[in-house]
Formats: C-alpha cells, sequence, structure tokens
C-alpha cells in the first residue's frame, strides 16, 4: 500500500509536505509523487508574464570582470586537509579499502560465497562499474539533462523533481499534462482565477492511476491561493469521493483515505488559519456526508532535511522566495505556526485535512 502526492506541478509537494514525507520514508513507508501539470507547449510563444510564471526568471546574467573575481577568497579546506574525503591520498584509499574489505568479510562469513567491497570506483572480475551503468526509469537521463541545459525549463523542473525523488527515497510519476501557461491563461488574474470551462480537471487519468498504484492514502492540494492547476488537481480528487466502491477489482471508497494539504507559500503568504479563509469557507464540491478533520505531522526532526530538499528546486527559489535564506526563514516560520495551532511540542508541524464520514 502505498502514500500517494499530488503534485499540481514540480516542487509543490516538496514545499508543503516535505517533513511528512521525510518522516513516512523514515518509517519504510511506500511514498509516490504524482506530478500532474509537468508538460510543455510552444514557449516561443509566451509572453514575459507567462515566462516568468514558469520560473524562466528575469535576472541578469553577471559578466565575469573583476569585480566579481572571487580567487582572493580562501578555500573551505586547505589542500593539505586530512578533513576534505575528496582530497584523499592513494595511502588513505588503501587504507580504506583494507577496512572495508574485513567488513565485508565478516559480514559474509556466515555465507557459502563472500563480496569484496569497492571504493575505488573499478571493475572486480570483469564486473560493470555501476556508475557506467544506465539506469532504470527517466531519472537524469540524458535526453532531460540535455534538453535542461538546452534551457528546456519544463525539462529543468521535471529534473529538479527527480532529483527531490532521489533524496527522498521516493517513487515519482509525471503525467506530463500542460502546464497553465501552456492552456493559455496569462497574468494573475487568469492564473489566480477559476479554471475554464473547456479547462476540466483529469478525473479520469487521476482516477486511473490511483487505482494502479493500490493507494493507502493520498494527499491533494487545498488550493490555497487559488492556482488554477491547484484547483484543477483539488476538484479531480474532490471528483473521486463520490466514487461508488468497485468490489470487483476491490477499491474501497477514498473517504477516509483522500487528504488534502495546505499549500505552502500560498498559505503563508495568505495567513491561512482554518477552513473559514477558503473561499466560501471550505473545500468546493465536497459532497454530502464527508467532512474534513485536521491532523497536524510533526516534522520537528525532518524540517531541517525538508528546506535542504527545498533548495533542490533551484529555478524557483529566487522567483518564490528572493533567496535560499529567505526560503528556509519561510519554511520554519509557517512550520511554528502550524505547530502553535496544533500546539506540537516539537515546535514544527504541517497539517492536513483528512475526509471523514460526516
Amino acid at each position: 500500500m502505498t502514500h500517494v502526492f499530488v503534485a499540481p506541478h514540480p516542487d509543490d509537494v516538496a514545499l508543503s509536505c516535505g517533513g511528512l514525507i521525510a518522516s513516512l520514508r523514515e518509517l519504510g513507508q511506500s511514498v509516490v509523487i504524482l506530478t500532474l501539470y509537468s508538460g510543455t507547449g510552444n514557449a516561443d510563444r509566451l509572453t514575459p508574464y507567462q515566462r516568468e510564471a514558469l520560473g524562466f526568471g528575469s535576472k541578469a546574467v553577471w559578466p565575469v570582470t573583476e569585480a566579481f573575481n572571487r580567487a582572493h577568497l580562501a578555500a573551505d579546506f586547505p589542500d593539505d586537509a586530512a578533513a576534505a574525503p575528496w582530497a584523499a591520498a592513494k595511502d588513505r584509499l588503501d587504507a580504506t579499502q583494507a577496512d572495508v574489505d574485513a567488513a565485508a568479510k565478516r559480514f559474509w562469513q556466515r555465507s557459502s560465497w563472500s563480496r569484496r567491497a569497492q571504493i575505488h570506483n573499478q571493475s572486480i572480475a570483469g564486473q560493470a562499474v555501476m556508475d557506467d551503468v544506465a539506469p532504470q526509469g527517466a531519472l537524469q537521463t540524458t535526453e532531460r539533462m540535455e534538453a535542461a541545459a538546452a534551457g528546456d525549463t519544463m525539462a529543468k523542473r521535471r529534473l529538479e523533481d527527480e532529483r527531490y525523488a532521489a533524496f527522498a527515497e521516493t517513487s515519482i510519476i509525471f503525467l506530463d499534462l500542460p502546464d497553465a501557461v501552456f492552456r493559455g491563461y496569462e497574468g494573475d488574474e487568469q492564473l489566480l482565477g477559476a479554471p475554464r470551462g473547456n479547462d476540466p480537471a483529469p478525473v479520469d487519468l487521476l482516477r486511473r492511476e490511483l487505482a494502479r498504484l493500490e493507494v493507502s492514502r493520498v494527499y491533494l492540494p487545498m488550493g490555497i491561493g487559488g492556482h488554477v492547476d491547484h484547483q484543477l488537481a483539488r476538484d479531480a480528487g474532490i471528483a473521486l469521493l463520490s466514487d461508488e466502491p468497485s468490489h470487483v477489482m476491490g477499491t474501497p471508497s477514498l473517504v477516509g483515505r483522500m487528504v488534502f494539504y495546505e499549500d505552502f507559500p500560498y498559505a503563508w503568504w495568505e495567513d491561512f488559519g482554518r477552513l473559514d479563509d477558503l473561499p466560501g469557507g471550505g473545500l468546493p464540491g465536497l459532497p454530502g456526508g464527508v467532512s474534513l478533520e485536521a491532523e497536524f505531522a510533526d516534522v520537528g526532526d525532518q524540517l531541517e532535511r525538508k528546506i535542504r530538499a527545498i533548495a533542490l528546486y533551484e529555478s524557483q527559489i529566487d522567483r518564490l522566495f528572493g533567496g535560499t535564506k529567505e526560503m528556509a526563514d519561510a519554511v520554519r516560520g509557517y512550520a511554528a505556526r502550524v505547530a502553535d495551532l496544533g500546539q506540537v511540542p516539537n515546535g514544527a508541524a504541517e497539517r492536513y485535512w483528512v475526509t471523514t464520514p460526516a
């Protein structure tokens, strides 16, 4: 059984749920990130606003001049520093190799065969070196790396999402639906307004993926801030709450297993505190007989790991927060405020809204 976190875009789950994901993985729980709107369109036709919304950025690239010469700055470690593991000399590597060989021998001593640990990244008995073997799946493929290097912004954002998944030890699935700006939304009034009538929520697509993944819990955005893609992701989940349980395939109702998370940093910017703060006083379209109950996740021991993970989304940090330090301050500040609301003792929390029978 799997915890599935539905992200409207690359970075949304890391920003909103990174602490809980780290806690779940620490407990050995299976986690899958399902990113909906990571697809592309014709970037050449984008307006300046749409390019900025995607994270193309508008900061100048500074020239290489003496004003930016950092040659006078001392290195973190001197050249002969014993503390720098990457500066290890051959004799130190050989000593370490002897230690790991002895450890490997002790580990395999009860077996009928043994392995040797190899730290030199060299082939043993003709076996392939793992660094030379292409990985399975789409993780940082050559094509995606080349596309990101060539300036494909969505490729870069997907690459950041994959790096986060590797860091957080989760699986990740890209459904590659086009981002809202590629579907013609422009300006805050449109991007943060109501979805268009000809732009439906991806209900069938989400239903198919959740059935395939054998969901233990599914987490969706509340749509705080009103971003069109966040609203459509939320609406797709709410629509699935009305599905009748299927006894043929053994799929029970999602009521009780569907959870909504608070969209960060929108919830921080809008000082979100309770359901009444949402437009209309709650989630629109919630079926009759279904209510929401707050559940607080204590993330005090995972908060710094969450901040480090968010920093992997380099294309978004400046645009959203103005810098890494500002991002860290916002994450800590919001976590402390949520912990105060839920009286969580460790001083850092994430809040989730769990569907329950009314």
